[in-house]
């Protein structure tokens, strides 16, 4: 178990390995989360479910960033975390920081200010 869940009562967040395009991703997810797939690749949730909390470590690939099982837990214990993030304009590759936040339906969210 990696923390308690924070949408839920009863649940505790366990980590997953898949494989999505190829490639091994983490998932994280609340014990009360159940899923279903027809082709390995697409999750959806099951009507079953009691809670919906999950966190692809890969939710931020698009700013070049890839979450850690560390940044995940401290996330959860901090609700927000600092991270480096990586853009891409104009050829050149851009670094800067911002906050993550959770968000119920994206698992993370940027926080723009």
């Amino acid at each position: 178990m990696l923390a308690k869940c924070p949408y839920c009562e009863n649940g505790e967040i366990e980590i997953l390995d898949r494989e999505v395009q190829g490639k091994k991703v983490k998932l994280y997810r609340c014990c009360n989360m159940k899923w279903q797939s027809e082709d390995g690749e697409f999750f959806e949730r099951r009507e079953d479910s009691t809670c919906s909390f999950q966190i692809w470590a890969n939710s931020l690939w698009r700013y070049g960033k890839w979450l850690s099982t560390q940044e995940v837990a401290e996330l959860l214990r901090e609700k927000e975390l600092e991270v480096e993030l990586i853009s891409k304009k104009h050829g050149k590759k851009i670094e800067y920081t911002k906050k993550i936040t959770l968000h119920e339906e994206y698992g993370v969210t940027v926080v723009w200010e």
